[in-house]
């Protein structure tokens, strides 16, 4: 790295660089910034106002950190991807405000055959030894439990919770405040407001404990429940009860933000109940 902390890096009056720091030629850095010791900032990462690097982060690669994110010691972002098909090419990282990346987390560039950028929103919580893979897209005020480790290309939805240990596989997506059990291994999509659990994750219901503390009223909740248990837990093949859930919910938002999710392209399948990835019948 061709390594300044003076006069490398373009940054407001107020910023603080650590004597000990590291920060590259081409670096932004907005007001209130402060970059703590031994740290490593790129040259072509963007740190924004009030942004805080603790102690011995990295910073590297296309890589804009939110205003007011906070990076604890030794986490990483924007280091190239663990992939066989990655050729240095100009891909990125993107950290929304006031995230919290706690020790140890790693926050890998997209890839050119994916988003090109991995992407995680504002008000998150990542707490230690997260691995964020490339390409993967997080929605804001998403809290990721420890050690939770994910492939590439997952996305996470606004408001989701992903519990201790838990494993994403690639291209999973976890949909809106939904809840990942600790210790699951996530094989296919989680539903909007579901709740996953198990070595193979199932499908145990709707993460109502979430949907209470988001706000959601009784009358929504029962709403959902009801549709749940008609959708998943009814008689029949999926795809009669998927008709009966779009005729008797018609109206109801909540529901509808579910089919929605179910109806979207997916390159992991549905997680169910009972048998989580196995196919209906009738090849729903």
């Amino acid at each position: 790295m061709d390594g300044l902390t003076d006069a490398g890096a373009a940054r407001a009056a107020d910023t603080v660089i650590h004597p000990t720091a590291l920060v590259a030629r081409g670096a932004v850095l907005g007001q209130g910034v402060t970059v703590g010791p031994f740290c490593t900032v790129g040259a072509a990462a963007v740190i924004e106002d009030g942004a805080r690097l603790v102690s011995h982060v990295v910073v590297d690669g296309l890589a804009r950190i939110g205003a007011g994110a906070v990076l604890y010691p030794f986490c990483t972002v924007g280091l190239p991807p663990q992939d066989l098909k990655y050729k240095n090419e100009p891909t990125g990282c993107e950290i929304g405000p006031r995230t919290q990346v706690r020790e140890h987390c790693t926050i890998h560039r997209g890839t050119a055959t994916g988003h090109g950028v991995t992407r995680i929103g504002a008000d998150c919580l990542l707490m230690a030894v997260v691995h964020v893979a490339h390409d993967c897209v997080i929605g804001s005020n998403v809290i990721i439990a420890n050690n939770v480790v994910m492939g590439g290309h997952v996305a996470i939805g606004d408001h989701a919770v992903i519990g201790g240990s838990a494993a994403l596989h690639q291209f999973v997506r976890i949909g809106r405040a939904a809840m990942v059990g600790g210790v699951s291994g996530v094989e296919g999509d989680v539903i909007p407001f579901g709740s996953v659990i198990g070595n193979r994750a199932r499908l145990a219901g709707m993460n109502v404990i979430g949907l209470q503390r988001r706000g959601f009223d009784k009358a929504q909740i029962r709403q959902l429940r009801a549709a749940f248990r008609l959708l998943f837990r009814g008689p029949g093949v999926f795809a009669a009860r998927l008709a009966e859930t779009r005729r008797c919910f018609a109206d109801d938002k909540l529901v509808a933000e579910i089919l929605a999710f179910i109806d979207a392209p997916s390159r992991r399948g549905l997680i169910r109940t009972d048998q989580a990835f196995a196919e209906d019948s009738d090849g729903a």
